[in-house]
C-alpha cells in the first residue's frame, strides 16, 4: 500500500504546477539554483514566535516576517540541507543573510550551502511550506518535516561554515 502523505504530495505538486506556482516559486531562485518563495530576501528576515493549531493543539510556533509557519527537516544534518530539487520547490529555505530574532531564546545562525545563506534555529535549518498561509500549519509531519517551536532542542554538533545572526534589541551586544 502507497503512504497516503506521500501521494498527497505528489498532488500537491502536479497542482502547484498546473497553476504555474512551481514556477513562481522558482523565480526567486538565487544563481546557485535555489528556490525562495516570494516575499524570502537573501538580505534580511525576522524569525518571531506566534501561536498555531498544530495536530489540534495550539501551540507558539516559529514563523517568518510575513506569519508563514517554519518547519526543520529531520533527516538534514547540521551542516547540510538534503532538501533539494522537487521537494526545495514545496519547502522552500529561509534564506537571510543577515536574519534577525524576535521573542525567541534559541540561537539563529547563517549556514552557507547549497541554497545560500540558509537560516538555522538552535543548527536545525528552516523551511517554508508552499502549501501554507499565515497562521496555517499544514506541512505538520509531511515528508519528514516538522513545525519549529521556539523550545526546538538545539542539534548536536555546531556546523561549520555558520556565522551569528543578527543581534537584537538596543544593546550594545553586552
Amino acid at each position: 500500500m502507497r503512504n497516503p502523505r506521500i501521494i498527497i504530495a505528489g498532488l500537491a505538486v502536479a497542482a502547484v504546477a498546473a497553476v504555474g506556482g512551481v514556477t513562481a516559486a522558482s523565480a526567486g531562485s538565487s544563481p546557485g539554483g535555489s528556490a525562495r518563495s516570494a516575499g524570502q530576501s537573501a538580505a534580511a528576515a525576522t524569525v518571531r514566535t506566534a501561536p498555531a493549531a498544530v495536530a489540534g493543539r495550539t501551540e507558539t510556533i516559529l514563523v517568518n516576517a510575513r506569519g508563514l509557519p517554519l518547519y526543520y527537516y529531520r533527516p538534514d544534518m547540521a551542516a547540510k540541507s538534503l532538501v533539494t530539487g522537487a521537494l526545495a520547490r514545496l519547502w522552500p529555505p529561509l534564506i537571510s543573510a543577515a536574519p534577525a530574532a524576535a521573542g525567541v531564546n534559541g540561537k539563529l545562525t547563517v549556514l552557507n550551502d547549497a541554497h545560500g545563506h540558509q537560516v538555522a534555529y538552535n543548527g536545525h535549518l528552516l523551511y517554508t511550506f508552499i502549501n501554507d498561509h499565515a497562521g496555517q500549519v499544514t506541512g505538520q509531519g509531511v515528508q519528514s518535516f516538522f513545525v519549529a517551536t521556539a523550545g526546538l532542542a538545539p542539534i548536536a554538533g555546531t556546523p561549520a561554515g555558520t556565522v551569528p545572526a543578527a543581534p537584537t534589541g538596543g544593546g550594545l551586544g553586552y
